[in-house]
């Protein structure tokens, strides 16, 4: 025990104990990663990036009130994602299930890290009346990822689509899936009884930086988790995602697309990497729009169905559109 100036005796300072079952954020779930995110300088947001904010005038706490109201989350709440206030505004959302705590630590992502609840059965009907309410004909369905159950949450994503397909038929579903580590062969086999319209997974970030943006993913894995979706249903587009802005180069985006295409991945999103706070990997570049239309233009010669490609691109922003103009349903009224 110390003494302060005063020779007062100073009972030692211990850290508070660490709770599993909490929904950890920012440094305090970063921290425990075995990855040092190292401080960098931080580089100047440039003018051509831009988001809108949620107006009292828009459907932004409509919204937000029928997801607290059927305690549903969403990705775009959890993950502090920057397109809310126009995606809210316009009445679309992406719908994040199995709970908001990750087992993963992913130093990008601003989603929560703990030990996750069990499932909420009543979940998927749940989603089910809030999409049939909200008169939403596309939707995306997300998840954290749940490595602590044995088939990964596929059983769960099918009772939601199920659910969904009941009370909203002409509703259109894409999902954007975990990898399932493990235990893809066993997801793949149970998404069977339920395909989506349109699959999703995003590979997030180049092979060179998956140890440090991706602990615990595997980027041949993830490639290998589509192209053994598309060949079990090859009439349901897949889809990917990567940000820019991480360290990557040009020219290892590039080759991340050409991977895709020789792993029949038919569409792509392309978007700028936002550190959620100082506690995340920092943005180590701002991509030029310039740059953005060189990867567009080289996507479709690549063959894609479909290419978002901008700075505020996100996987699911626009969903809808972007898979209408893969041939996938119709674009939304609310767009």
């Amino acid at each position: 025990m110390s003494q302060d100036p005063q020779n007062t005796p100073v009972a030692p300072t211990t850290a508070p104990a660490y709770d599993a079952t909490a929904k950890q954020k920012s440094q305090a779930k970063t921290s425990r990663i075995p990855i040092k995110i190292v401080p960098a300088e931080t580089l100047k947001k440039p003018d051509w990036i831009r988001v809108k904010a949620g107006s009292p005038t828009t459907r932004f706490y409509e919204i937000k009130e029928v997801l607290r109201e059927h305690k549903l989350h969403t990705v775009c709440e959890e993950a502090s994602c920057p397109n809310i206030g126009e995606c809210f505004g316009k009445g679309t959302a992406t719908f994040m299930i199995m709970g908001d705590k990750c087992t993963r630590r992913c130093p990008f992502c601003d989603v929560g890290h703990g030990r996750p609840d069990p499932l909420d059965v009543n979940e998927p009907a749940n989603l089910a009346k809030t999409i049939a309410a909200l008169k939403l004909k596309y939707v995306v369905i997300t998840s954290v990822d749940r490595d602590d159950l044995r088939d990964g949450g596929a059983g769960h994503f099918v009772e939601c689509i199920r659910q969904i397909r009941e009370q909203s038929p002409q509703t259109q579903i894409e999902i954007l899936v975990p990898d399932f580590r493990g235990r893809d062969d066993r997801a793949l086999e149970i998404l069977k009884a339920a395909p989506p319209d349109v699959m999703n997974h995003n590979l997030e970030t180049t092979q060179r930086l998956y140890k440090e943006a991706r602990p615990g993913s595997d980027y041949a894995f993830s490639l290998n988790l589509l192209k053994k979706f598309k060949a079990l249903h090859p009439d349901v587009p897949t889809k990917s995602g990567v940000m820019v802005g991480l360290g990557e180069t040009d020219e290892e985006i590039l080759e991340i697309m050409r991977d895709m295409r020789a792993h029949d991945i038919d569409m792509l999103t392309i978007g700028q990497y936002l550190a959620p706070s100082g506690h995340h990997l920092p943005v180590r570049r701002y991509v030029h729009p310039d740059t953005f239309k060189m990867f567009e233009a080289e996507a479709y010669k690549m063959g894609f169905s479909h290419a978002a490609v901008g700075a505020m691109v996100r996987s699911s922003y626009h969903a809808d559109q972007q898979a209408a103009h893969a041939g996938v349903g119709t674009v939304s009224d609310s767009e």
